[in-house]
């Protein structure tokens, strides 16, 4: 039967249930929950401990333990994979209101600009906030997503390489942790500002802030524009046969594994120098898209073949994506920054709390969506969206 093009008089509602892709959900609650076992390190830690896990949170060999693992399985790679699923959403909201006759790039550019609102709530909460940054993004993606999926794959693939050539040209600037200020050693007194030569006329603190700008949104845009091309391709909606997933799991397995152990390995063995705190990172990087890849082909296998509790648990966890990020932040905030000083905590008890909030939001997500429709801060973004209130009850 053929379809019936939309009215100009159809209403331009919100994504219903019957319309849900639920293998984005079941990886997007996944990408959500990895994101706070970084986070929380961030909430409760020095802020150099993020990037240097020598620099605070080790009392014992488990911290070290949590520490590394941590690095090689975590950093980057729940990023990057809620990064894919970022894109893959900005251009499945945009393709469903041009479907239904609306002016989908208005729309899409009104969402994204309430997006940015609610990420600068959030960065006045915390400083890690990621809502900007794929607002700004979302800008290039909805002007590039007409692009056949290979060049969008290549795009993206150039824009990871420009983060990694970034790296390579700061590092050299780097002299000492002097340099790098907090971002690498808690003690570390920051460099001036500004000065008047070295790098682009720019003095190293300067550039430090640069770099660290430039490279997230390289790699958020390049993990964004491979997320719209595996949308193109049905890989990242589950649409893809098992043994497809599983040859993409052991190959993105075999690929990022070493190279994120071999980055890991590198700087705990030149003790997390300056000499390397920037380009030390590339192998991580790099290890960032096989790994995320691996990371959704399990997913999107799990999702084929289980219906159980837990299952139907981290799917509404998904669907309440924007909620679960946004409240690990509160009370993250609130039990680790107003309860604790940063030299209170080690990553054991970082740990504990990451493994609390995991079970709070699986607990609470499933009971509140057979209530209602969204979580709370979805319902807000997509009443704002809409300019007009939505049905909340299940």
């Amino acid at each position: 039967m053929a379809e019936v093009a939309p009215t100009a008089s159809e209403p331009l509602a919100p994504t219903g249930l019957g319309e849900r892709i639920t293998t984005l959900d079941a990886i997007r609650g996944v990408a959500v929950l990895g994101i706070l076992v970084m986070n929380a390190v961030s909430f409760g830690l020095e802020p150099a401990a993020y990037w240097n896990i020598g620099a605070g949170g080790i009392d014992t060999w488990f911290d070290w333990v949590i520490g590394g693992a941590g690095e090689v399985f975590v950093d980057q790679k729940f990023m990057g994979l809620f990064s894919m699923l970022f894109g893959a959403g900005i251009v499945l909201f945009f393709e469903r209101a041009r479907d239904k006759g609306r002016r989908a790039g208005w729309l899409s550019f009104w969402r994204n600009l309430l997006l940015l609102g609610i990420g600068i709530l959030h960065g006045a909460l915390w400083d890690g906030d990621v809502l900007i940054l794929y607002a700004i993004c979302s800008v290039f993606l909805i002007a590039l997503h007409r692009l056949r999926a290979a060049m969008l794959f290549a795009l993206g693939g150039l824009a990871i390489l420009g983060a990694v050539a970034l790296a390579l040209v700061v590092q050299p600037t780097i002299e000492s942790a002097a340099d790098l200020g907090q971002f690498w050693l808690p003690e570390a007194d920051v460099a001036p500002d500004v000065v008047g030569d070295g790098f682009f006329g720019f003095g190293a603190a300067a550039r430090v802030d640069g770099w660290f700008v430039a490279d997230g949104f390289l790699r958020a845009l390049g993990m964004m524009l491979i997320g719209v091309a595996l949308y193109r391709t049905g890989v990242i909606t589950g649409a893809r046969s098992p043994a497809f997933y599983r040859r993409l799991a052991v190959w993105g397995f075999g690929i990022g594994l070493p190279l994120s152990i071999g980055g890991f390995a590198w700087m705990a063995a030149t003790d997390f120098s300056p000499e390397v705190a920037i380009v030390g990172a590339i192998p991580n990087t790099l290890a960032t898209l096989p790994l995320a890849l691996s990371y959704l082909s399990l997913v999107a296998l799990w999702n084929l073949r289980s219906q159980g509790a837990l299952h139907r648990r981290i799917h509404a966890v998904g669907r309440m994506a924007l909620t679960n990020y946004l409240t690990q932040t509160i009370i993250g905030v609130i039990v680790l920054r107003t309860l604790f000083e940063p030299d209170d905590l080690n990553r054991s008890w970082i740990l504990l709390f990451i493994v609390a909030v995991w079970v709070v939001q699986v607990a609470w997500s499933q009971p509140w969506l057979d209530r209602f429709r969204y979580g709370p801060f979805e319902w807000v973004w997509r009443c704002a969206t809409y300019r007009s209130l939505q049905p909340l009850r299940a």
